[in-house]
């Protein structure tokens, strides 16, 4: 008899901060495969407001209740890292018409690079459908409530992380100013 093939599926991203929108789709991924690698890549194209190993950590601590869910990190090419996983698909979370037509485009360039690489797009459930990393950051660094938008566990990680970078930004720009005599 012949060994038995994982079906294994990548979902990278920047998860900075993870959303319930992306905890919607690995919980939605995770029963369409024996495993879903959740990788956070880096984005040369965006200054993150956490960095990589904290990222990891909150994606294990939202994770956790999915079984068949493995968390990692990488840099590179995206298509390299999935077939060194053994894997032959790339999940991909839409929100929107803006998001399908920028994932589109790198679906058709990863399988111009790489053939045997396939992308699933995931439509986020209604109620996500808004929720963004990038408004999460906003609203909570304008201290607006993110509850119901990021799992619990992370709330007030966000929370303070927001907090620390704004009293350090309010530490610098309101120094005293040295007057010369």
């Amino acid at each position: 008899m012949g060994e038995t093939k994982l079906k294994i599926a990548v979902c990278p991203g920047s998860f900075d901060p993870v959303t319930n929108g992306h905890v919607d789709i690995f919980e939605r991924a995770s029963k369409m495969f024996d495993l879903l690698i959740v990788t956070v890549f880096h984005n040369p194209n965006k200054t993150p407001l956490f960095d990589m190993q904290e990222r990891v950590e909150m994606l294990k601590m939202t994770t956790n209740h999915i079984d068949n869910i493995r968390v990692d990190c990488c840099s590179g090419l995206l298509s390299d890292y999935v077939l060194k996983q053994r894997a032959n698909i790339i999940i991909r979370g839409l929100r929107a018409l803006v998001d399908f037509e920028y994932e589109f485009q790198r679906a058709l360039l990863i399988r111009k690079v790489e053939p045997t690489i396939e992308t699933l797009f995931i439509m986020t459930s209604n109620e996500y459908s808004f929720v963004s990393s990038s408004g999460i950051k906003e609203v909570a660094k304008f201290g607006g409530s993110i509850r119901g938008l990021v799992p619990e566990s992370i709330e007030n990680i966000i929370k303070e992380r927001l907090n620390a970078d704004k009293n350090t930004f309010k530490r610098r720009i309101c120094l005293p100013v040295a007057t010369a005599l």
